[in-house]
């Protein structure tokens, strides 16, 4: 545990390699307020950038290929929230590399060299887009390995990355449970800005910002709505569900009558972000600025 800046503290509970030196590093880390005030935890298991050299050896893309997948900087875009009072897990591993918004063994069996054991998922709207926990494609398409992976090295990565990650987001929300009586995640991402669902396309993007209950399953109406109401009134638009419901992480973790909520956020990229250079654009600051309001006006609220 070390003090990192604006006053918050960065917990690393578990390590794995650095791509650079063999150097020990952790898969996630918890950006902590002093002391959490508010009943809301943040997430963003998308924007991590840490590929390991042996993935990007199995890889016949280049690096800038696979970081086309990445949710860009939305740990940035949201990093005001220990300040506000409320702690942000982030990934450190890229989501090409393991998706940790899926189900921990939602695997392609045409992906393996050996046929797949009974406890895995083999069938599903994801895998059949190639976006499963291990992707066979990136976000525009391409194929992402050279060749058939082992079994063996599926689920080191899901031993050693996505449940790491997911034990410490489940540790934080019971915290904040046990602590404030109830607990809104806040699922943080990003989205193309010609994404319109399940891999296709359009040139022109849905929305400024999708948010997604799971069709009302993981969040309350009024929590959903007070979101909506402030960001159209920061001038962006907004779209409930459509084309984004939200994910394993809201799915999983979003159970109203019991005390959880779970909403997931999705960021046009174009906001904040060139996507062909991968770089922020004049727009970051000012996206940047209207997030944090946002996780502020979400920490004066008083849920249930």
């Amino acid at each position: 545990m070390y003090q990192s800046s604006e006053n918050s503290v960065v917990e690393n509970d578990f390590y794995g390699r650095d791509n650079n030196q063999g150097q020990l590093i952790s898969p996630f880390e918890i950006m902590s307020p002093e002391t959490q005030r508010i009943p809301f935890v943040y997430s963003s298991p998308h924007s991590g950038k840490l590929y390991p050299p042996e993935f990007i050896k199995t890889s016949r893309l280049e690096l800038k290929s696979l970081r086309g997948s990445e949710d860009c900087y939305v740990d940035e875009l949201f990093s005001a929230a220990p300040n506000a009072g409320a702690p942000l897990i982030k990934a450190v591993f890229p989501r090409v590399f393991i998706d940790a918004n899926r189900e921990p063994y939602e695997f392609d069996p045409s992906m393996f060299v050996e046929p797949l054991p009974s406890f895995v998922t083999t069938s599903s709207n994801k895998i059949s887009a190639g976006l499963g926990t291990i992707a066979k494609v990136v976000s525009y398409g391409e194929k992402i390995y050279s060749e058939k992976l082992h079994l063996s090295d599926a689920l080191d990565r899901v031993n050693n990355y996505y449940l790491p990650y997911h034990n410490s987001l489940e540790k934080l929300i019971n915290i904040t449970k046990e602590s404030f009586g109830c607990c809104a995640l806040i699922d943080c991402h990003s989205m193309p800005s010609n994404r319109i669902g399940n891999g296709s396309r359009n040139n022109k993007s849905p929305a400024d910002i999708v948010l997604g209950d799971n069709h009302g399953r993981s969040a309350s109406k009024a929590l959903v709505n007070e979101i909506e109401d402030f960001l159209i009134s920061e001038g962006l638009s907004v779209k409930i569900n459509d084309p984004y419901p939200g994910g394993y992480t809201t799915s999983n973790y979003g159970k109203p009558e019991t005390g959880v909520q779970a909403i997931q956020i999705e960021i046009n990229r174009a906001l904040y972000m060139d996507e062909k250079s991968i770089k922020k654009n004049e727009g970051f600051l000012e996206t940047k600025k209207v997030m944090d309001r946002l996780v502020s006006h979400l920490s004066k609220l008083i849920i249930v």
